[in-house]
């Protein structure tokens, strides 16, 4: 099976103290399944602004940018699908979450934690990663 071109995306660990944003996916991939907030870039769109749009859409949540954490390939093979994540860390500012676009829940969760509720590896190595880099600097 050939999947079409990747598509690129962005993720975003955005950190409150020791916790990290997490959303439940309202949509495939990985319906159903805890992630990091995150989404396509729009035509035009920087890297940066996805990051900060994508995480305001489904959460609510205003952020500071802290930094890139990793580059990650997300093939799903059984939606047809390739992603480029763009995964970046970033630091709360304002804003409880509330779910909304592609998210059906949204909620800050203490790290490891948010380790255990999610299930695909790349998403808690970038977390882990993302909380190394940055959480003690904060």
């Amino acid at each position: 099976m050939t999947l079409p071109a990747p598509v690129p995306a962005v993720g975003v660990a955005c950190f409150r103290g020791d916790e990290v944003l997490l959303i439940r996916r309202g949509r495939e991939p990985r319906l159903g399944q805890w992630s990091l907030p995150g989404g396509r870039v729009e035509p035009g769109e920087r890297l940066e602004e996805t990051a900060l749009r994508e995480l305001r859409e489904e959460t609510g949540v205003e952020a500071e940018l802290l930094g890139l954490v990793d580059v990650v390939d997300g093939i799903f093979p059984g939606h047809d699908r390739h992603y480029v994540l763009i995964d970046y860390a970033a630091r709360w500012i304002a804003g409880d979450p509330v779910a909304g676009d592609d998210a059906a829940e949204a909620e800050f969760v203490p790290i490891e934690a948010a380790c255990a509720r999610v299930d695909w590896d790349e998403t808690r190595r970038v977390i882990r990663l993302a909380a190394a880099r940055y959480v003690t600097a904060m």
